[in-house]
C-alpha cells in the first residue's frame, strides 16, 4: 500500500500526545476515522485532514466536554454551535467550582477540628467565641453508658440528611442551661448535628449567631465528661458567668479515627452570659 502523505497510528499518537488505545477508541465510536486502512494488514493510516479534528478533540477535552458532545460538534461544525457548547460548559464549570468551594470549606472545618484536638491544652478552661452555625437538634433525654447509646438518635437525625454524611466533629450532645445551672450532668437533653454549607436537611433546623462561650477539651469520650462540666461550672461561678444555652459536647477523635483510646479527644463548649442568677 502506498502511504505517501499518510501517518501511522503510532505517529499520530506521538504528534498529539495520545495513546494508540485512545485513538482506536475514537475510531470505534465514530469520532475520528482513519483516512485509510490496509486491507491486508489492518494497519490504520491518517492524513493531515485528521489533524484539525484531533486538535479540536484534544482542546475540547481540556475544557471538560464529553466525547459525545464533541462528536455532535464534529458532525455539525458551526460557530454558533461551538458558542452554545462553550456557554453550556461554562455553566457546568461554574457549578462545579461552587461545589468544590463547598467541599474545600468542609475539609477546612474538619482539619480545624483535628488541629484543635491535637493542639494539646487539655483540661484547661478557655473563653472564646462560637462561630455562627446551623444545627439539626433532636430534643430527647439521653443517658450515655457507651458510644453505642448515641447510635439510634444519630441514625434518626441522619435519616433527614441528604448529600452529606454524619462524621466526627459534626455530631454532639448537649445539656440544657437549666441543668447546667443546677450542676446536673448525668443526662443529656439533646443530640445535635452541625450542618455544613451545602448539607440538605429536610427536618427543622436552628440557626445560632456567634456566642461567647467557655470551653474545655479532655482526653476521652462522652462517658468521661461529668468532671469537666464541674470544672466549667466552677469557672463560670468564679467569673460571674451563667449558661446561655445548651452545651455543645463534641467528640473530635474516637474509634472513627483510631483504635488507641489514649488519643480520644472531646470538647465541651457552653454559651455564656453575665450572671444574673446564682448558679
Amino acid at each position: 500500500m502506498n502511504r505517501d502523505g499518510l501517518f501511522t497510528i503510532g505517529e499520530i499518537a506521538k504528534l498529539f500526545s495520545l495513546s494508540t488505545g485512545i485513538i482506536r477508541h475514537y475510531e470505534r465510536i465514530g469520532l475520528i476515522l482513519p483516512e485509510k486502512t490496509d486491507p491486508e494488514t489492518g494497519y490504520r493510516y491518517y492524513s493531515v485532514r485528521q489533524f484539525e479534528p484531533f486538535n479540536t478533540v484534544r482542546y475540547l477535552r481540556t475544557l471538560g466536554m464529553t466525547l459525545d458532545e464533541i462528536g455532535v460538534f464534529l458532525k455539525n461544525r458551526d460557530v454558533s454551535v461551538m458558542r452554545e457548547m462553550l456557554l453550556h460548559q461554562r455553566e457546568i464549570t461554574v457549578k462545579k467550582q461552587a461545589e468544590l468551594e463547598k467541599i474545600k470549606a468542609n475539609i477546612d472545618r474538619r482539619l480545624a477540628d483535628l488541629d484543635d484536638a491535637l493542639s494539646g491544652g487539655f483540661n484547661e478552661v478557655t473563653r472564646s467565641v462560637l462561630a455562627p452555625c446551623t444545627m439539626a437538634v433532636l430534643m430527647r433525654p439521653i443517658t450515655l453508658h457507651s458510644g453505642l447509646d448515641l447510635e439510634e438518635p444519630i441514625r434518626e437525625l441522619e435519616g433527614s440528611v441528604h448529600n452529606t454524611a454524619v462524621f466526627l466533629g459534626k455530631v454532639g450532645v448537649g445539656i440544657s442551661a437549666e441543668k447546667l445551672k443546677k450542676g446536673e450532668f448525668g443526662e443529656y437533653d439533646c443530640v445535635f448535628l452541625m450542618l455544613d454549607e451545602g448539607d440538605e436537611f429536610t427536618g427543622s433546623t436552628v440557626s445560632f449567631p456567634s456566642l461567647d462561650c467557655v470551653s474545655i477539651r479532655f482526653s476521652g469520650s462522652h462517658t468521661e465528661a461529668p468532671p469537666y462540666y464541674k470544672k466549667l461550672r466552677e469557672f463560670m461561678k468564679q467569673n460571674g458567668l451563667s449558661p446561655a444555652g445548651f452545651s455543645r459536647e463534641i467528640t473530635l477523635i474516637d474509634y472513627g479515627l483510631t483504635g488507641d483510646t489514649s488519643k480520644f479527644a472531646t470538647k465541651i463548649s457552653v454559651p455564656v452570659k453575665p450572671e444574673t442568677d446564682t448558679i
